[in-house]
Parts: C-alpha cells; structure tokens; sequence
C-alpha cells in the first residue's frame, strides 16, 4: 500500500565482550622503568677504590687519635702524678741495676771456678807428671824389656849404668832394673857378691823394664858398638823384646 512505512531493522545484538586475559602482574610504566634503572645502583672499580681509599683513611685518622691521646698523657698529668711516675721509673731502674750487679758477680764467680778447676787438672797433671819422673808413682805404657844373661859373672856395674843412660837417651820415660825403680841418683855398685843399684843386690839374669816408644828404644840399644854390642863382646846374651804394655810397679821412697 502507497504510504505505508517499511517497519525498522531490528537492532543488532551487542557484541560478547571478550574473556578478560589472565592476571599479568602489572609493571611500571616505560619511562618509569627508565628511571628506577637510573636510580639503581651500580658499583664501579672506581668506587670500589674510593670505599677502600676512605676505610684507610679512616683507619689512620682513629690510630693518629690514639697516639696523640696517648702523646698527651703526660703532658695533661699533673705534677704529683709526674712525680711518682719518676720515682716509680727510679725504682725499677734500681732494681735492674742491682739484678744487673749480681748477674756480673754469677758470672765472675763462675769463671773463677773454671779457673780453679783448670789450675787444679793441671796441678794434678804436673804432679803426676813430677811423679812418673821421680818414681814415686807406678806406671805403665809401651816400650821393651831387656833381659842380660851373665852366665860368666862378667858384666860389671858400669855395663849396668850404660844401659840405664842409653835407655834414657833413647826417650825411656820410666825404668825398672830388677826390683829397683830408677830415678834421676839412681847408682850401681860392684860388689863381691855381684852388682848393687841403690844399695839393693841385683842377680842375674839382670832385668830392665822400660816404658817409651818401643822402636826407638830397640834401635838406640841396638846401634853398631853400643850397649848390646859391648855386653856380647864380654861374653854376655841380651834379649830386647818390644812390648805393647810394660808395667812398672816399683816406686822410690818420698
């Protein structure tokens, strides 16, 4: 029909909405972003040298505080504290003083003892020395021992006597004639019964027993015209025997 109105197009329905996304935690802004990054804080090896450089600095200012505190104990003290820490400092000084005094007298009391116990080894060593010389002590060591056989009677006392001064004269340190200990007035004597060595009768066979360097020995006692030579010539027999150990037990009267 002419005039009539075409009714109106429903209206379209709305949209759905869209499901919401899930819950993302919600960040700063950009530029906010941008900032905390230039307030965050970074450490360089500059700073890290600058941290040190001010921890020594630090370090040495508190240890010069101490030291002038210390500098300035006396010279905030007041004089009578100054005068006890005097005579306290005098006290000790005399105390180390004397501790130093009996040190020195230890010390000088021990090198007289050395001392002493030096003379007295070598008292003592020259006594048995002038011993063994004079033949009051008994002795022994190496040398040899001489044995004359006189079976013709025909040895004398100055035979005797030779031998002692050769054995001597060779180094003999000790020597022991038969019972007899030699020493510096030792004397043979011929008598009708034979031979005396200070006042004592000698029998052969006639012993000498000698203490000193057994080669030397034998080689003085052995030499062409000597004392062995001389007693062979008479009729006599020697017998020189080195010996590692001679003995001699006889001693002079004091």
């Amino acid at each position: 029909m002419s005039g009539a109105t075409e009714p109106p197009e429903p209206p379209e329905p709305p949209e759905a909405p869209e499901a919401p996304e899930p819950d993302r935690p919600a960040g700063p802004p950009a530029g906010m972003r941008g900032l905390l990054d230039l307030l965050r804080p970074r450490t360089t090896r500059g700073q890290f040298a600058g941290a040190l450089l001010c921890m020594v600095l630090g370090f040495a200012a508190v240890a010069q505080i101490r030291t002038t505190k210390r500098d300035t104990t006396f010279a905030t003290a007041r004089q009578d504290e100054l005068v006890g820490i005097l005579s306290d400092l005098g006290q000790r000084s005399e105390r180390l003083r004397g501790d130093l005094r009996e040190l020195e007298e230890t010390r000088a009391g021990l090198r007289r003892d050395v001392q002493g116990e030096r003379a007295l080894q070598e008292a003592r060593r020259r006594a048995g020395t002038y011993g063994l010389l004079a033949g009051t002590l008994p002795a022994e060591g190496p040398g040899v021992e001489v044995v004359i056989d006189d079976p013709g009677t025909a040895v004398r006392a100055a035979n005797l006597l030779d031998a002692l001064q050769e054995l001597r004269d060779a180094g003999a340190e000790v020597v022991q004639v038969g019972d007899v200990r030699a020493g510096a007035g030792t004397y043979f004597l011929d008598t009708p019964g034979g031979v005396q060595a200070d006042g004592r009768q000698l029998a052969p066979p006639y012993r000498f027993l000698a203490i000193g360097d057994p080669h030397t020995l034998t080689t003085a006692l052995g030499i062409p015209g000597g004392v062995v030579k001389t007693l062979q010539n008479i009729g006599a027999a020697v017998t020189v025997a080195e010996r590692a150990k001679i003995v001699v037990r006889a001693v002079r009267p004091p």
